[in-house]
Parts: structure tokens; sequence; C-alpha cells
């Protein structure tokens, strides 16, 4: 059985020569980034107003990530793992819902909009940032679909795995929730409600308990 890996801290720029990093103040940064990106626009923010923010020199910046958009990174990962759970509310469908809504509720937020359209628009063009936003906050939300799959397993409500882990099925999972919140909330502008969630979680679970006509558990 694959087990989950649970979230770690956000992805670290190369160590450089000095003083160690204090935790509190990578929080404390963190946290003054995404306070300044729900006021200011994108091309307003600056790192000296994150360090200003934080009560650090700016420097202390430029000794833990390059840029603005390494730092950005880092602050919408640390914000994921710190709002995106998976908990036990007893079934498959269930556990898909929530985990919807409380996605939607995380785009909802000034400062994850404004990170997440900035961030991608830049990454068009910018390999090292599409890699570093694969690995800070894609990859790492990959324990929830993992965390699903074997809690439904455990319940009876999918098969067991009868081979190696697939986890090009695993990316398709987290793609297709991930892909169909963010189109819904920041293409379509349209609301994601319970009833939405709903359907969309009954969708998945037909889907992954291989039914198309079937009536999904927890309904």
């Amino acid at each position: 059985m694959v087990r989950p890996i649970p979230p770690s801290s956000p992805a670290e720029p190369a160590r450089r020569s000095g003083r160690p990093r204090s935790a509190d103040a990578d929080r404390a940064i963190l946290a003054a980034t995404r306070a300044a990106l729900a006021e200011l626009s994108w091309s307003e923010l600056t790192l000296g107003d994150v360090a200003a923010r934080a009560g650090v020199a700016k420097t202390t910046l430029y000794r833990r990530w390059a840029g603005k958009h390494e730092l950005v990174v880092d602050a919408m990962a640390a914000l994921f793992e710190e709002q995106l759970e998976l908990p036990d509310l007893g079934s498959l469908q269930a556990d898909i819902q929530g985990v919807v809504l409380r996605f939607a509720q995380l785009l909802d937020r000034p400062d994850t909009r404004t990170a997440l359209m900035a961030c991608v628009a830049e990454a068009t063009h910018d390999e090292a940032l599409r890699r570093r936003i694969r690995e800070a906050i894609v990859d790492r939300q990959k324990y929830l679909v993992l965390t699903g799959r074997e809690r439904a397993q455990r319940r009876g409500e999918l098969p067991p795995d009868d081979g190696p882990a697939d986890s090009a099925r695993d990316d398709l999972i987290l793609d297709v929730i991930a892909g169909s919140v963010v189109h819904r909330v920041m293409v379509s502008s349209e609301p994601v409600d319970d009833e939405w969630a709903l359907r969309l979680a009954r969708l998945l679970v037909l889907g992954l308990a291989g039914a198309p006509g079937g009536t999904p558990t927890g309904t």
C-alpha cells in the first residue's frame, strides 16, 4: 500500500554561507508577502515592502529568495499546506467535496488569486518558475490524493491496488480536481457551492470506482 507523504515546508533556495535561517523569520516573511499581495497589485509588490512588513532587513530576503516570483510561490505553498487538508468525513464522496470547497475558499482570497494569476502568467516563459511551482505546490498536494485513495480502500469504497503505485493516475486525479476548481473560480467566475462540489465529487467517485452507471457510495 502506498503511504501518503505529508506536506513539508516550502521549497528552499540554495543555502548560502552565513547566519542560520530562522523559521520564525521565514514564517513572518511569507505571511507579510501574502498580506502585501492582498493590498497591492503584482507590479507594486517589492521585496523592500515585504521586508518592512515582516520587520526584517531586505538583505534577509535576498539571502533566502532570488526574487519576487520565488518568494510568492513559497508564500502560496505555505498557505496551501496550512489550509488544505483532508479530514475524514465518512466517505470518499464527502472527502472530495470537502477539499473542493476548501480549495475554492483559498482561491477566493485576494492574495491567492493575485499570486496565482501572476505566477502562472510569468511561468509561461520561465522554466525555472514552472519547476518551482510544480515542486513547491503541485507535487506537495499529491498527498491529498494518496490519503483519500488509501482511506477509501480501507472503507471498501475502492478496490486495493493490484500493482505498483500509479503516479500518472494520481497526477490525473489532482489535475481534474484542481483544474476544475481553478477554471470555475478564476475563468468562469461561477460559485463553488455545496451543490457544485457535490456534483464534481460524484463524478470523480463514479470514475474512480469504474462504474459509470452505478450509485456512488455515501449518497
